[in-house]
């Protein structure tokens, strides 16, 4: 949902409202009638994850005829969001519900209530339309009518504490249903903490496991983290190698195949016989059937240039160039890992005599370690434990410890941060962030000026050429540029965001989106509400401020409420246009054959444009949803119109969100926070009770009577007592489920998982890169089934069970009892394997030469699920042989 410009918000009349509803319902009825007619025929687009080849991931088609599908929808249970994509997408979803619980009766209430107070045999002069319904319309002669304004702030304000109070309990219900659910209660995440800013005294696996042993159980595993140096952009360097390799043996393949058959369309017009394929054995298939000029070839960058160009540079054969490529990066990575094994980390004394133990005391490594450590526990408690207490004597020493960590979610440049350098950014990050905010206005106001190009250039002299362009242009610049830029510009800033938010340091990609669901948010209310409020009522009330100052007061207590009417079309625009667009998904539609056609070159790229997982910016998304949810709150007693609308506009969003995550969207476990969005979002709902009860209070004490005074006094004092009852009731509600939302309680300690006492002498390579163990299934915590039904090789030929003892090449921590690897918490580059390069099958057999030809080169290939037709066409039947592990 993007934000509102305050260069659209003026005071929209009755008239644009009834276009806006009119417009927006002609879209909502062509898009839902478009996507019931695609839907049962595109369900690659629309229901995906009813065709994933990956059996866990797979769910039951909608059973619903052609136009009963919104019926089938809404009797399905929402609850079953949670079985299928976790905790954050069904609390989304159940705030969606709390919405429409709580705007419900505030709908039927203040309709049957506010809008004859404000409207019946009582009316401001001018007022009309859906003016006669605002605040401002009650005439100075009916001013004891504002008590029917007071009576439902304060109804309506209980009956939302009252349902935050609910939802509270309910999702702290959740939360520690799924901390203690045995399939999360055992993996890897849920038993695993990060620290950081540890000193250099407890850099050791042995510091670590004595500080901890005090804890229930003990510590299974410590992960210290080294500096790697370059071992990341080698390993970098051989994954976009090994992409490099598979489009262009695709190619090769592909031009086979195209060779094969004008050979053959020439053979069947000449009356010959098959061609023989036997003249020369002595060369290798791909040789015969493809001249050398013919196959994949690029250039290399010329000299120091990072990127190479056109006619500029070596040009090389790509197939030979990327097996080389491969060959040697992963023989740097093997050095690089060796050197790891050798180089292991103990407990550090004071070796230079300073009397203390710091950083200059560790013996001089390759491969130095980081200020930071996994440490993995055999019983979760004792990780919640560890999380909230007090670490360390010295300040910011452990002091930044973070819970429910998996390897996939791990920001791995952000973990060697110094503590008081961490706190440095943090300042630096919110302070680029409040200039952001204040200072956004600027691009925004460009764009304003942009759409009025043409009377610019009419009032100054130095734009005077724009007014000599031919009217086209002059159109494309005031009418497409415009939303263009503005629209560039609102995807620009959650990207500056995040990158604010890891500049600050935060070591998880969920920690990230949590910080930018604050900051999208705190963004969205001042530019996309406040400002628009703000600037159209005094844009309404500008002429006669400027005729008579001393009405500044009446002025803006009758002008500010008519800013509503602009949200009303708002609200309109999302509940209507962007549902239904959410629903018809047409850019999804045709980005899909797009890419097929374009980009589906390889078996990869066909299966994630099939079937890779889809999922949503939860830090941008629940903004976009609880500034809804401010702009209703703000208006609900000022324009009581809005609170049917809204209602309406939460219920199709129920309804979509609903559908995209029980048969679109797929949530993966390790980005999966337990929910912890949603009490971000019920902070947010408070902030929409505030903006509204300040709103409130000022109108009324601006409310003058007929003699000049104050008349509506009272209702102004009561409005400051329920400032104060909601500001007492939001700290009773952050002081009772503030410790409950993310640490387990001791109460259910008895029902978390706790890990066997281990069997076997867990004789590891130091420093937490690779193992000597290979096989105690019954000792490791899995992270979760395999993405198949049977366990995987980890190459194309061999299973993993032949690795050799010591493989650094694919350094897993130990195997899971379902047969998939496990590199615990060490760092792809530092463990991870080379990603098998995946060749279709074809006809010729050239596939599957080729992948004998890369073994022989040093490079796992295989053609598994893969094939190719005689035309080119790639298709795919099943995963990548190594999805997990990718």
């Amino acid at each position: 949902m993007s934000g509102v410009d305050q260069q659209t918000a003026t005071s929209a009349s009755t008239a644009t409202f009834v276009t806006a509803l009119v417009f927006n319902a002609a879209v909502f009825g062509i898009e839902i009638g478009l996507f019931t007619i695609l839907r049962p025929y595109f369900k690659q687009i629309y229901e995906r994850r009813t065709l994933v080849p990956v059996e866990k991931d797979r769910v039951k088609p909608l059973e619903a005829g052609f136009l009963t599908w919104p019926i089938a929808l809404f009797k399905t249970d929402y609850r079953d969001v949670q079985q299928v994509n976790g905790p954050d997408a069904y609390l989304f979803v159940r705030f969606l519900r709390m919405m429409i619980r709580i705007l419900l009766p505030i709908w039927f209430i203040s309709w049957i209530v506010l809008m004859p107070v404000t409207a019946v045999n009582n009316s401001s002069a001018n007022n009309t339309g859906l003016d006669r319904f605002i605040f401002g319309n009650v005439s100075k002669d009916h001013q004891a009518r504002y008590g029917a304004h007071i009576i439902l702030a304060y109804l309506f304000t209980f009956w939302i504490y009252w349902n935050i109070k609910r939802e509270m309990k309910h999702f702290t219900t959740v939360r520690q249903l799924h901390l203690i659910n045995p399939a999360h209660s055992r993996s890897v995440q849920a038993n695993t903490i990060l620290v950081t800013g540890i000193p250099a005294r407890q850099l050791s696996e042995s510091a670590l496991r004595q500080l901890y042993s005090h804890l229930p159980g003990g510590v299974k595993k410590v992960w210290l983290n080294r500096d790697l140096k370059d071992l990341p952009s080698i390993y970098d360097r051989r994954l976009a190698a090994c992409g490099k390799l598979e489009s262009a043996e695709t190619s090769l393949l592909s031009t086979a195949a195209k060779l094969r058959r004008k050979e053959l369309k020439k053979a069947d017009g000449a009356g010959d016989a098959s061609p023989s394929a036997d003249t020369e054995r002595n060369l290798t298939l791909a040789e015969r059937l493809v001249p050398r000029d013919m196959r994949p070839s690029h250039r290399l960058p010329a000299g120091f240039m990072p990127f190479s160009l056109p006619l500029i540079g070596e040009t090389v054969d790509t197939i030979d160039w990327c097996r080389q490529e491969i060959a040697a990066a992963t023989d740097l990575l093997t050095k690089g890992r060796q050197t790891l094994a050798e180089q292991g980390l103990s407990q550090p004394d004071d070796v230079n005599g300073d009397g203390k133990v710091d950083k200059n005391d560790h013996a001089k490594q390759t491969y130095p370690p980081l200020n930071s450590a996994f440490i993995t526990f055999n019983q979760q408690i004792a990780a919640h434990l560890a999380v909230n207490a007090l670490t360390h004597h010295e300040p910011y020493c452990m002091a930044d410890r973070y819970l429910e960590v998996s390897p996939p979610d791990v920001i791995w440049g952000n973990l060697g941060l110094n503590p008081y350098e961490k706190r440095i950014r943090v300042a630096i990050s919110y302070s680029a962030t409040a200039a952001l905010i204040i200072f956004w206005s600027i691009p925004v106001a460009f764009v304003g000026i942009i759409s009025n190009i043409e009377g610019l250039c009419v009032r100054e002299s130095w734009l005077a050429w724009l007014c000599k362009l031919p009217s086209p242009v002059i159109g494309i610049i005031q009418g497409i540029l415009p939303p263009v830029l503005l629209a560039v510009l609102m995807m620009l800033l959650p990207i500056v965001l995040r990158l604010l938010g890891r500049f600050e340091g935060i070591p998880t990609r969920t920690g990230l989106e949590l910080s930018l669901m604050t900051r999208y948010f705190i963004f969205q209310v001042v530019h996309s509400f406040l400002i628009v409020t703000l600037s159209s009522g005094i844009f309404a009330a500008l002429p006669s401020l400027l005729s008579n100052p001393g009405s500044i007061p009446g002025l803006l207590a009758q002008y500010l409420p008519q800013a509503s009417t602009f949200f009303l079309t708002y609200i309109l625009l999302q509940g209507l246009s962007g549902v239904a667009g959410g629903f018809l998904s047409a850019v999804a539609l045709i980005l899909y054959y797009v890419k097929l056609f374009l980009l589906g070159s390889t078996p990869r790229s066909v299966y994630n444009i099939k079937y890779a997982r889809t999922t949503v910016a939860w830090g941008t998304l629940f903004p976009s949803i609880t500034l809804l949810v401010v702009i209703t709150f703000a208006y609900s007693i000022i324009s009581p119109v809005i609170n049917g609308l809204a209602c309406f506009t939460f219920f199709l969003f129920y309804l979509l969100y609903k559908y995209l995550f029980l048969y679109q969207h797929t949530q993966p476990p390790s980005a999966d926070t337990g929910g912890l969005f949603f009490p971000k979002a019920i902070q947010h709902v408070f902030v929409g009770m505030y903006i509204q009860q300040l709103c409130l209070c000022a109108l009324f004490f601006l409310v003058t009577d007929p003699n000049g005074k104050r008349g509506a006094l009272p209702e102004g004092v009561l409005m400051i007592v329920l400032i104060v009852l909601t500001a007492g009731f939001h700290a009773i509600i952050n002081s009772s489920f503030g410790p409950l939302t993310k640490a387990l309680p001791l109460s259910h300690a008895h029902k978390t998982y706790r890990h066997p006492a281990p069997s076997l002498d867990l004789r590891d390579v130091d420093g937490g890169f690779g193992s000597n163990r290979k096989d105690t299934a019954e000792e490791e915590i899995e992270e979760g089934p395999s993405p198949t039904n049977k366990p995987r090789a980890s190459s194309s030929e061999s299973g993993a069970e032949q690795v050799p003892h010591r493989d650094y090449d694919d350094a897993f921590f130990a195997r899971g009892p379902d047969g998939t690897e496990d590199y615990g918490f060490a760092q792809p580059a530092a463990c991870r394997p080379q990603r098998t390069v995946w060749i279709p099958d074809d006809s010729l057999g050239l596939g599957r030469e080729e992948v004998q030809t890369n073994k022989e080169s040093g490079v796992k290939a295989t053609t598994q699920d893969a094939t190719m037709d005689e035309h080119g066409k790639v298709n795919v039947t099943g995963p990548p042989v190594d999805l997990a592990k990718f």
